[in-house]
């Protein structure tokens, strides 16, 4: 059975504090750390990128969980390695063509190889990249649509997770988009054991409390699931 992992995104973090904001998640509960990397192209907003995660690396041992939204993910494998990014996570949007090699450098930068898709991108396209020889190790299903925080979760998107957790019953799927109190429960049901939030914890009085609860519904899912 896969472990449950809550990944506060750090995009709705005091970035001004960014190390500290880290420790207080990690002091709460957290998992992993979620970097959302946006490049201004292959989605709207422009974020975080390699420096940042190399001087948040100086400051804490956790797992840092990066989403990289960008137009040509082959160029950032060597400098988030050296970086000292934990996952690496790329759009199937953004490599139809050389998806099979960038698996190869992401894991041979010692970084772990995810694939992210869209809300309106087909679940079949991840399947070739789970199945291959080299696997993409985690699946990350959008639940808004990517680019800016504090969207509204899209249940529909819920019937990709269902389909993946049918057909792979030891892949770590991850959701990301409007998770909070209100809809961990839809998405653990579904088969989900990573779970991104960011506004949702970050915007609580007690962190400790958000994050404890969507463990606990990823978990009890799991026993009757």
């Amino acid at each position: 059975m896969v472990k449950p992992k809550i990944a506060p995104s750090m995009l709705s973090s005091d970035f001004a504090n960014l190390a500290s904001e880290a420790e207080r998640m990690l002091h709460c509960g957290a998992d992993w750390l979620h970097m959302d990397i946006m490049d201004g192209h292959f989605v709207p907003n422009l974020t975080i990128g390699a420096p940042v995660i190399e001087s948040l690396r100086k400051h804490t041992s956790a797992y840092l969980d990066c989403h990289l939204m960008v137009s040509n993910p082959l160029d950032y494998i060597e400098p988030f390695g050296k970086a000292g990014a934990s996952g690496f996570t790329f759009h199937v949007e953004a490599s139809k063509d050389n998806w099979q090699e960038l698996i190869q450098k992401i894991k041979s930068k010692g970084m772990r190889p995810g694939v992210a898709l869209k809300p309106k991108t087909p679940i079949e396209e991840v399947y070739p990249l789970v199945e291959n020889e080299t696997p993409a190790e985690m699946v990350l299903v959008m639940t808004v649509e990517p680019g800016f925080g504090g969207q509204k979760f899209m249940p529909e998107t819920m019937d990709k997770v269902r389909a993946l957790r049918q057909k792979y019953p030891s892949l770590d799927i991850e959701v990301d988009g409007g998770l909070g109190p209100s809809t961990i429960d839809i998405a653990a049901s579904a088969g989900a054991n990573c779970i991104v939030a960011g506004s949702s914890v970050f915007g609580a009085s007690e962190p400790a409390q958000v994050i404890s609860l969507m463990r606990n519904s990823v978990e009890e899912a799991q026993k009757i699931n």
